[in-house]
C-alpha cells in the first residue's frame, strides 16, 4: 500500500504551486492493467477513446501501489499525466483536499450519475457535491472460484453452499493431493481472505459494525472471534509456494487443475477467459454463501490531475464521457471481469458470473464497500498489518482481536 504518511509528506512539499506547474498539455494515461486479460480490456478503452477523437498514450505500470506512487510523484513534480487509474476508495481524497484534481461535473451532472451509481462508489467519487473521478467498473472482491477438474479429481460432486461445506471441500482437495486454496502470499490478498470471512461468517451486520462503525463491542465479540478463527483456519490449505505469488499465477493453478479454490476479485475471470475456459464448464463462481451475503464492492476509476490547459481539459472531459458510454462499459467489462457501473444495461451479453453479480447489485441492501471505503488509509494499513501478522505467525486469535480493536479505535 502507498502509505498515507508518505503521500502527506509529498503533498506538503508540493504546496500550492502544483496546479500552476501542471498547465502544459498532457496526454498520457497511467494505469496498472498489465495482466493478459487486463491488457485486452484496456485496449477497448483505447479504441473507444480514439474513435471519439482522442489520442491515447498510456503508461502501464505493474502493481497498483507502484502505479499510484508514480502518479503522485509526477503530480508533485509538476509533470502530471492527463489521467490516472485509482480505485474507488479514499485513495485520492488527499489529492482532492489539496486541490490537485479537476472535477468531472460537466459529464457527471448531466449524466445523472447519482441516479444509477451504487452508494459505496458514489460516496467515494463525489465530495462536497463535486465529482472527482469517473468509475470504470464495479468489482466484487471476494468471489470463490473453483476448478471443476480439481473437484472431479477429488470426488466433489457439487459446489459448497455454506462455509462449513467449503471447509469440507478443502479437506477433500487436500486428501486428493491437490492445492486446496490457491493463494498469493501478499498482504492485499490476505486482506481479501479476511474480508471474505468477515462477510460470509459474520454477515452484513457484523461486517458494517466492524469496518464502517468501528464498533468496539462488535470487534470484541465472540462472533468476530469466530471470523478470525475461520480466516486463520484457511492457512492450513495453502501450499508452501504461496508467499509472494501474484494473484494471476494463483488463478493459473486453478486453470491447470492443480488447485481447487481461489478467493479473489472478479478480475480473475478474465484470466479464465484468456485461457479459453468458461464459467459453468471448466470453472465455477460463488459470490457468497447464503442469499443475503454482502456483495463487497470496489472498482477502478480515472482521476484527472489539475490543469488549466484547455486542450488537456478537453481530453479529460472526452475520456470521462467515453468511459461511461454503454458500449464502452459492456466491452471493457466483458474482458476485464467486472460488471458495468450502469444498472440500466442489458446483461444478456455478459457471462453467467457477471449476470449473477448484476442481479445481486439490484438489491441495495447487499451493496457494501470494501475496507478502504470505510477506513482511512492509516486505519486500513494498520488493520492489514495485523491481518498479515496473524496469518503468517502463531499470533493468538485474542491478540489479533485486540490489535484490530486498537487499529480501528475511533479517535
Amino acid at each position: 500500500m502507498f502509505e498515507a504518511r508518505r503521500l502527506a509528506a509529498l503533498l506538503a512539499l508540493a504546496g500550492s504551486c502544483i496546479a500552476a506547474r501542471a498547465s502544459a498539455p498532457q496526454t498520457d494515461i497511467i494505469h496498472w492493467w498489465t495482466s493478459t486479460s487486463e491488457s485486452a480490456a484496456v485496449r477497448t478503452l483505447a479504441d473507444a477513446y480514439r474513435a471519439a477523437g482522442g489520442t491515447w498514450t498510456e503508461t502501464a505500470i505493474a502493481g497498483a501501489d507502484q502505479a499510484r506512487a508514480v502518479t503522485i510523484n509526477r503530480i508533485v513534480g509538476g509533470e502530471a499525466p492527463m489521467a490516472a487509474q485509482f480505485n474507488t476508495t479514499r485513495q485520492f481524497f488527499d489529492l482532492i483536499e489539496q486541490g490537485m484534481l479537476n472535477n468531472v461535473d460537466a459529464v457527471a451532472l448531466p449524466g445523472h450519475w447519482d441516479a444509477y451509481l451504487p452508494a459505496p462508489i458514489l460516496d467515494m467519487i463525489r465530495v462536497q457535491g463535486h465529482y472527482y473521478a469517473v468509475p470504470v467498473d464495479i468489482h466484487m472482491q471476494a468471489w470463490f472460484w473453483y476448478s471443476k477438474a480439481a473437484f472431479r479429481r477429488a470426488g466433489i460432486a457439487r459446489e459448497p453452499a455454506t462455509i462449513d461445506e467449503l471447509f469440507g471441500v478443502l479437506d477433500k482437495l487436500k486428501a486428493a493431493g491437490l492445492i486446496p486454496l490457491a493463494h498469493g502470499g501478499q498482504p492485499w490478498q490476505e486482506n481479501i481472505l479476511f474480508l471474505a470471512m468477515l462477510a460470509n461468517v459474520g454477515g452484513t451486520d457484523l461486517y458494517l459494525k466492524v469496518l464502517r462503525d468501528r464498533d468496539q463491542h462488535a470487534i470484541a465479540s465472540s462472533a468476530f472471534r469466530r471470523v478470525l478463527a475461520a480466516f486463520k483456519r484457511l492457512r492450513a490449505y495453502v501450499d508452501p509456494g504461496a508467499p509472494g505469488r501474484n494473484w494471476n499465477d494463483a488463478t493459473a493453478l486453478l486453470i491447470r487443475g492443480k488447485a481447487g479454490v481461489q478467493v479473489m476479485g472478479d478480475w480473475a475471470k478474465g484470466e479464465f477467459a484468456q485461457a479459453g475456459q468458461r464459467p459453468g464448464r471448466e470453472y465455477g463462481c460463488i459470490p457468497g454463501f447464503g442469499p443475503r451475503s454482502p456483495y463487497l464492492i470496489q472498482g477502478d476509476a480515472f482521476v484527472f490531475p489539475k490543469t488549466d490547459d484547455p486542450a488537456t481539459v478537453r481530453a479529460q472531459t472526452l475520456l470521462a464521457s467515453v468511459v461511461v458510454e454503454p458500449a464502452t462499459q459492456l466491452a471493457f467489462n466483458r474482458l476485464g471481469g467486472g460488471i458495468p457501473i450502469r444498472a440500466d444495461l442489458d446483461s444478456a451479453g455478459m457471462d453467467p458470473c457477471a449476470r449473477a453479480g448484476m442481479a445481486i447489485m439490484r438489491d441495495r441492501t447487499r451493496q457494501v464497500g470494501i475496507s478502504e471505503v470505510y477506513l482511512t488509509p492509516d486505519q486500513n494499513g494498520e488493520m492489514q498489518d495485523v491481518i498479515t501478522a496473524f496469518w503468517n505467525t502463531r499470533m493468538p486469535v485474542e491478540k489479533a482481536q485486540k490489535s484490530i480493536a486498537n487499529a480501528l479505535r475511533n479517535q
